[in-house]
């Protein structure tokens, strides 16, 4: 199986129409099909389902997406970290964070590092905590930053000088918004606009049996997409403080959970893991500002 041709397919996953997949890539439609067909026949599977003007992925196909995605990520991270072996001044840095106040202190060490080597470029993954978690363990993340509930035992790690704050975030002329605090039993009480890590991990540590009772009438993974439904009226969101504006001519408030306590913070990476002379760079700023 060539890299080569695992981007050709990934490529016509991604577009859903070989013809424009081919034109992206440079190459001619006869033969991008000759090589994903040759591909099928390499696997003994069909992957995918032709029409007139579109194709889709069968369930080998869909198989073949999730693992082409994770092995060209490694590949291009590979290649990025033999380059970066070339000069110390430069490279890319690959980082998987929440959405959490804390990542503002990453971003002032990296910029530091920055104003020394201005060619360091930092990539940022976006996602829940078991996404970010996995990626970091395949080698396709340098560092990743998480809440205080991983199993550390598995990580080298800093803890972050910050803590994150629970609540509930609601629209500024709503009855509740006179409230100064929320308790944890208010919930089961309130439309709740939730992620799912607050679904899977924080509101069964919070409610026990009862998390499953909760009314939510809705779901995000970018905060910003649950403050819209918020402005919507559609509920309540259970947020992070300090990710969205509730400040003066916001529409919305933020009301802290009083009974949660505090989220620590850490920047984890893999034990006896290789970093490449940038992100070893990186690590130093970290252990000075954060030890």
């Amino acid at each position: 199986m060539e890299i080569r041709v695992l981007r050709y397919f990934l490529e016509t996953a991604r577009e859903g129409n070989m013809t424009r997949a081919a034109e992206r890539l440079f190459i001619s439609q006869p033969t991008m099909s000759k090589q994903l067909k040759e591909l099928e026949n390499e696997l003994g599977a069909k992957l995918f389902i032709r029409s007139n003007y579109s194709i889709r992925l069968t369930e080998a196909g869909m198989l073949l997406r999730d693992r082409a995605e994770d092995i060209l990520s490694l590949v291009d991270k590979t290649e990025a970290e033999f380059k970066s072996l070339e000069e110390t001044n430069s490279g890319d840095i690959f980082v998987g964070a929440p959405e959490s106040e804390a990542m503002s202190l990453f971003a002032e060490a990296v910029y530091s590092l920055q104003k020394n080597y201005p060619k360091i470029r930092c990539n940022i993954y976006s996602g829940n905590l078991s996404d970010v978690c996995e990626r970091l363990d395949k080698g396709l993340l340098d560092f990743a930053i998480v809440m205080s509930y991983v199993d550390l035992s598995k990580y080298n790690y800093l803890e972050l000088p910050m803590k994150d704050t629970w609540g509930i975030l609601m629209r500024k002329d709503d009855p509740l918004s006179g409230k100064n605090a929320f308790d944890v039993s208010d919930l089961d009480k309130l439309p709740l606009i939730c992620s799912r890590q607050w679904i899977d991990q924080e509101s069964p540590r919070w409610l026990g049996s009862a998390a499953k009772d909760m009314n939510i009438v809705a779901t995000y993974n970018l905060v910003y997409n649950g403050s819209v439904m918020v402005k919507a009226g559609m509920g309540y969101a259970v947020v992070l403080d300090k990710l969205v504006n509730t400040g003066e001519g916001s529409e919305l408030v933020f009301r802290p959970l009083s009974s949660v306590p505090q989220t620590e913070m850490y920047v984890i990476w893999r034990k006896y893991q290789t970093f490449t002379p940038i992100a070893d760079l990186l690590l130093q700023e970290l252990t000075a500002r954060f030890c």
